[in-house]
């Protein structure tokens, strides 16, 4: 019987490393996405594109220190407010945040999470 858990322990604690390592990317890809759908949307309001762009990256930064806990330094926003829809694009990187430390000793997600939304402007 011992031989048996000497074999069974250390998968089952690879596994449930796989599984807070995955699990916690998996939270920080959905708060990288719910940013990009929120700017999109408070960009709306602008009256021109450079003032959606200004309302889209305020946005960003404050929901990310204050919902996500993001650091504003590890977030790239760009935002394509031309034309008939508005573009978000959010980019975090999350090389040096704790929940990437798990990625030692299993194989580990993309360290830079990208995600977009786009909002079009009436005439649907």
């Amino acid at each position: 019987m011992a031989v048996e858990f000497a074999l069974v322990g250390p998968l089952l604690i690879l596994m449930l490393m796989g599984m807070a390592l995955y699990g916690g990317w998996f939270w920080l890809a959905q708060g990288v996405q719910s940013l990009a759908t929120e700017a999109a949307r408070a960009a709306v309001a602008g009256i021109d594109p450079i003032e959606r762009r200004a309302l889209a990256e305020a946005f960003v930064t404050q929901e990310a220190r204050d919902t996500y806990g993001f650091d504003a330094d590890r977030l790239e926003v760009e935002v394509n407010a031309g034309g008939d829809a508005i573009r978000v694009e959010v980019a975090l990187d999350t090389a040096d945040h704790p929940i990437m430390a798990l990625a030692a000793l299993i194989p580990a997600p993309p360290e830079r999470i990208e995600r977009s939304a786009v909002v079009r402007m009436g005439g649907f």
